[in-house]
């Protein structure tokens, strides 16, 4: 089969090619899925060069989050059949025409989503959710302030904080992409590249906003610090600026705001039931038609590259989809 492997850690993506691999095998407990479509995300860039908090030894398969058919059972695997459409994924894996996958990791296709539609829509959508309800309890008639609202992972925050109730504030360094993000429904957009603390100030009346969805790390979280209200939630997502900001602690001491991390899938492994609940939370939302992941464009596998340019140069309003 083919599969996008890294062999190499390199900052320049060049320990990255498309390989024939054989067909995996379904240990106990684990499914294989002909793999329809394939989500891309900045981690699965960040493994390649060795920089995402995960760090598997190469060679190894890339790709979080795929959608597809389930073609083989492994010992002791319940509640699924062959032909079983499912979204899911593992932390590597998913570039491949067929992924070995546990199978405690794989929910049902939402019945409204295509392939693509489905394989964007776990890790985006399982973030949101962890950072708004369960870290930052967001509260309806709060205002929320996303940054990187543009991508997968923002995007997905706009439509689960409106979903909850809150007033929604979406920043990005694009007129044309919050163009998009604003027909997406958000309230409220900000280009960033003029700075954003006085716009959320004059937004929100002074106060500042509740909670701060920040998947962008570096000046964007400093900035952040200036305009969150008092009793606020700072939700650290990532850092896709490329900078690890740090933080007097004073500030959130006189501000009396909170610093929260948020990792969807170790959230999830530390509190099994939890991390049940939030699954099927996510996918009752899907079948009920209330949540809309975005595919911005669709490519075939040996165009990874250029998948992972998009995500780079910023160009993505929602999520990239490789077809394997």
């Amino acid at each position: 089969m083919k599969a996008l492997v890294c062999h190499q850690i390199t900052d320049d993506f060049s320990g990255v090619e498309v390989r024939d691999m054989p067909m995996p095998q379904p240990g106990p407990g684990e499914v294989r899925v002909k793999v329809e479509a394939a989500g891309v995300n900045f981690p699965d860039l960040l493994m390649s060069q060795g920089k995402y908090q995960f760090k598997p030894d190469p060679p190894f398969i890339l790709g979080m989050e795929l959608a597809g058919t389930i073609e083989a059972l492994g010992e002791g695997v319940t509640g699924w059949a062959v032909g079983d459409e499912v979204t899911g994924g593992n932390k590597t894996g998913a570039y491949a025409e067929y992924a070995v996958v546990p199978a405690a990791a794989l929910g049902k296709k939402p019945s409204r989503f295509s392939f693509a539609e489905a394989a964007a829509f776990p890790a985006a959508y399982i973030t949101a959710y962890v950072a708004l309800v369960r870290r930052a309890n967001l509260q309806p008639g709060e205002t929320l302030l996303v940054h990187g609202a543009s991508g997968g992972v923002g995007l997905a925050a706009v439509d689960v904080g409106k979903l909850l109730g809150a007033t929604v504030i979406a920043t990005s360094a694009s007129d044309a992409k919050l163009d998009k993000v604003r027909a997406y429904g958000a309230d409220y957009v900000i280009n960033v590249g003029q700075g954003f603390r006085d716009k959320v100030k004059t937004l929100t009346h002074g106060r500042g906003a509740d909670v701060i969805y920040d998947p962008v790390g570096g000046d964007v979280f400093d900035e952040s610090v200036r305009c969150i209200a008092f009793d606020g939630r700072l939700l650290v997502i990532g850092f896709t600026s490329g900078r690890i900001p740090s933080i007097n602690v004073n500030m959130p001491l006189i501000k009396g705001f909170s610093v929260v991390g948020v990792r969807a899938g170790e959230y999830g492994r530390q509190f099994p039931d939890k991390g049940r609940e939030n699954q099927a939370a996510i996918r009752q939302w899907a079948e009920e038609g209330r949540l809309r992941p975005q595919v911005f464009t669709e490519l075939p596998l040996g165009d990874w590259r250029e998948a992972w340019r998009l995500l780079t140069d910023r160009e993505v309003v929602g999520k990239v989809i490789i077809r394997p």
